[in-house]
């Protein structure tokens, strides 16, 4: 497979990945993300995200905004593990589905991650994720 789309659907499983993410956070009560029109501020990054992925893909200012996304997908579960208390502590917990929010935290940093690394590879080798 061809550096450059894998580096293009890992950043679109991240930016899916931080969709669902803020969705669960906006409708969890007391997350980090409050109620309100704030929300949706996250439309635009998320937008421009997707810009970088799809329109600017072989280009350095694509590169950088999928970085970004890399980084902000890899951030995501670093700041919950860090910031978290007693995650699932009981079954009350579980069945708000505590198990499915871990999970999709941890696919977001791996697929974060992956993207970030593509990321800088092109980066750093603009060749190595020029389509052949």
């Amino acid at each position: 497979m061809k550096h450059n789309t894998m580096l293009r659907i890992a950043s679109l499983l991240t930016i899916v990945g931080l969709i669902f993410h803020m969705t669960d956070d906006i409708l969890r009560e007391g997350g980090l993300a409050a109620h309100g029109t704030n929300n949706l501020t996250v439309v635009f990054v998320l937008a421009l995200f997707l810009y970088g992925a799809l329109v600017l893909a072989e280009r350095k200012s694509g590169y950088i905004i999928m970085l970004v996304c890399g980084l902000a997908g890899l951030g995501m579960p670093i700041l919950h593990m860090a910031l978290a208390r007693n995650v699932i502590a009981n079954d009350l917990g579980r069945a708000r589905g505590d198990y499915l929010f871990i999970w999709s935290l941890l696919a977001l940093g791996v697929s974060g991650l992956f993207s970030l690394v593509l990321s800088v590879r092109c980066l750093l080798n603009p060749q190595w994720g020029q389509s052949r």
